[in-house]
């Protein structure tokens, strides 16, 4: 089994980015999240990238992403004491509905 933690150390929003899926989970400040895959093999599971959106730096959101690089890409997403972390998990209302009118408006709507 794969594991690995991701633990916001800023001051304001951490998004936890899970790919190649596009699932994201948003943890507070000091909040520790860990991933984990069943894979075992001998290449590593998880890749991470570290990424900066302008818009988001200056809201106070910072951006990690998790690569399944090995394995099933449906790792599991728990907090720090185990409970299942969702897709979507804390993300603000104004995100949600920002996005929300950003598909509609590409799908045409």
């Amino acid at each position: 089994m794969a594991v690995m933690d991701v633990r916001n150390e800023n001051k304001g929003w951490l998004v936890l980015w899970l790919e190649p899926l596009g699932e994201d989970r948003w943890l507070k400040p000091g909040e520790t999240f860990r991933v984990r895959s069943d894979y075992d093999g001998d290449e590593l599971a998880f890749s991470i990238t570290f990424w900066v959106n302008e818009a988001d730096r200056a809201a106070g959101i910072e951006n990690v992403t998790v690569w399944i690089a090995a394995g099933d890409c449906y790792a599991q997403v728990t907090d720090d004491v185990g409970n299942i972390i969702e897709c979507g998990h804390q993300r603000p209302e104004e995100i949600a509905r920002k996005w929300t009118k950003l598909a509609s408006v590409r799908a045409g709507a």
